[in-house]
């Protein structure tokens, strides 16, 4: 495994590694560990508890488990069945994991941009699997409570919130610290 600082075995161009870069590493780790932590609980829930689609029960006053494949993107949007549209978005949640990646790998970006790239990368990878495997996303937790329902999510849907949450903040909040500083 290359070091932070090692880019031998990438490809570079003008010198900037296209593949790997000073927080790489971090990315790296944070998008495997979301994205086998997703995909443990979803085969976990299909393979272990037996649940189907449909299948709920009552985890706690304000959360419920239930088995619900999402053909669609955020919030069912674009919603088909059809196997080639599942690859298509599976194929587009690639493009876009390289792309970010490639940013990641290029710009000198912080512990909490790499963080938060990785919980996007991680999350994006581990829903296209399940496009490709199950057809579509699988998610099983629905807040609850006060007479709302929220929509149903998994994991990965929760690291890719907390990435881009994490994305602003570094943008909005760090970025505008780095300019007064400077000043």
């Amino acid at each position: 495994m290359m070091g932070e600082g090692d880019h031998s075995d990438s490809v570079a161009i003008g010198g900037a590694s296209w593949i790997w870069g000073r927080w790489s590493r971090i990315a790296f780790w944070t998008a495997l560990v979301t994205l086998i932590v997703d995909q443990a609980q979803k085969w976990w829930m299909i393979l272990g508890l037996g649940m189907k689609e449909g299948d709920r029960f009552p985890a706690l006053s304000f959360l419920e488990i239930i088995y619900v494949k999402n053909t669609g993107i955020s919030y069912s949007l674009f919603d088909s069945a059809k196997w080639e549209w599942q690859l298509t978005l599976a194929a587009f949640a690639v493009v876009v994991s390289v792309a970010l990646w490639v940013w990641l790998a290029r710009s000198g970006t912080g512990r909490l941009m790499a963080l938060s790239l990785g919980l996007i990368i991680g999350g994006a990878v581990a829903n296209a699997i399940d496009r490709v495997i199950l057809g579509g996303v699988a998610d099983f937790f629905l807040l609850h409570g006060f007479g709302y329902s929220w929509y149903v999510f998994n994991i990965a849907d929760v690291a890719i919130v907390a990435g881009v949450v994490g994305l602003l903040y570094d943008s909005l909040v760090l970025s505008r610290n780095d300019d007064t500083n400077a000043a």
